[in-house]
């Protein structure tokens, strides 16, 4: 005996083998119907990183009573999210306990158990080795996945940056001599001296602290952004957002003859793609002694706030033109790329669907 779909009303169910489980699928619309205990069997045979799925036992959220009804039992189904923080809505009978789950909603069902287990990572508390980090460091701490290869070159970026502020950083003469010849200057550069400059300036730092900022910045995003994009162009878009960020500079004040050094211009173009391609990932904010998870987004207007602010204020010593020139080229880089990455790269695509919601 066959049965009309719950789903379009239209179709009529047939058996269809879904991941090693018979369960009954609709012709005409895709959706699913799984009876008792068929959904937990087919996801625990699927791929997703779990043998021992039980998601019919620990559903999501109720949201009230379905238009559609049980083909078994004529009664209403019940909305309800598959899990917490994964608001994928699936249709459930309080009789029969069948599910119903729309075709479109098929892969994300089946990677749920891997998504279960990101968000467990994804959602740790903050600790107080956190807060103290923080506090006395003044430093966010990042929560997102571990990369899923080392990071050769962010680590390589990091020491090369070491290695040459140390050459020269704690002499005073040599760091004249180094920034006379190597340290970006605009007004230099549009009368066509030291066009080296526009790349060596990315790699000399004024001071200890200058030098530990942008390291540390790097090291965050840095290892998750090379994991997605791959070495070799990482490395090249790293060094086009330190371009952008100099053109910017040189743009915002040409006659300036002051010294440009720092990595921040290429790293802020950093921050412009981890906001687009990592919603997921959080980054804590203290205020004195509260600290609180943000979004990329959050965290990033606040960055990009300061910046604008220091503009406006004329703030000295600071190239504030080179940090929002180089977050604007991450900006464009990341949505222009966006459905390579996502699509090379298919858990972070998962992360990034909206039914993803992330505790902070």
């Amino acid at each position: 005996m066959t049965h009309i779909c719950p789903g379009c009303h239209e179709g009529r169910l047939r058996a269809y083998n879904f991941h090693g489980e018979h369960v009954d699928c609709c012709r005409q619309c895709g959706g699913l119907w799984f009876k008792n205990g068929e959904l937990n069997a087919a996801l625990s045979k699927a791929d997703n990183g779990d043998d021992d799925v039980r998601v019919e036992e620990t559903l999501g959220e109720l949201l009230g009573i379905s238009s559609r009804s049980c083909h078994q039992c004529d009664l209403s189904l019940h909305r309800y999210h598959l899990m917490t923080g994964y608001e994928i809505e699936v249709d459930v009978c309080h009789s029969c306990s069948g599910v119903w789950v729309d075709e479109h909603e098929r892969t994300k069902v089946v990677q749920s158990p891997k998504v279960r287990q990101l968000l467990e990572e994804l959602n740790a508390s903050i600790s107080v080795k956190t807060w103290l980090f923080q506090f006395l460091c003044k430093m966010p701490v990042e929560f997102n996945l571990k990369p899923k290869s080392t990071p050769l070159v962010t680590y390589m970026l990091l020491a090369l940056n070491i290695l040459i502020f140390v050459a020269y950083g704690f002499n005073l003469s040599s760091t004249e001599t180094v920034f006379e010849n190597f340290a970006m200057r605009s007004n230099e550069l549009l009368a066509g001296h030291h066009p080296w400059t526009l790349l060596s300036h990315m790699f000399l730092h004024g001071d200890i602290m200058h030098l530990a900022g942008n390291m540390y910045f790097l090291y965050v995003v840095g290892d998750n952004l090379e994991d997605v994009l791959g070495r070799a162009k990482f490395l090249a878009l790293y060094l086009l957002c330190g371009l952008a960020a100099a053109a910017a500079q040189i743009a915002a004040d040409p006659g300036s003859g002051i010294y440009m050094v720092g990595a921040s211009g290429a790293i802020a173009g950093l921050f412009g793609m981890y906001l687009m391609w990592f919603r997921h990932a959080s980054l804590t904010f203290m205020f004195v002694v509260y600290q609180k998870k943000l979004s990329p987004m959050a965290f990033f207007a606040i960055w990009l706030g300061f910046n604008i602010f220091g503009l406006v204020m004329a703030g000295q010593g600071v190239a504030y033109w080179a940090h929002i020139g180089g977050f604007v080229m991450g900006l464009i880089l990341g949505v222009s790329l966006k459905a390579k990455v996502m699509h090379d790269n298919p858990m972070l695509a998962l992360l990034n669907e909206p039914e993803v919601k992330i505790a902070r």
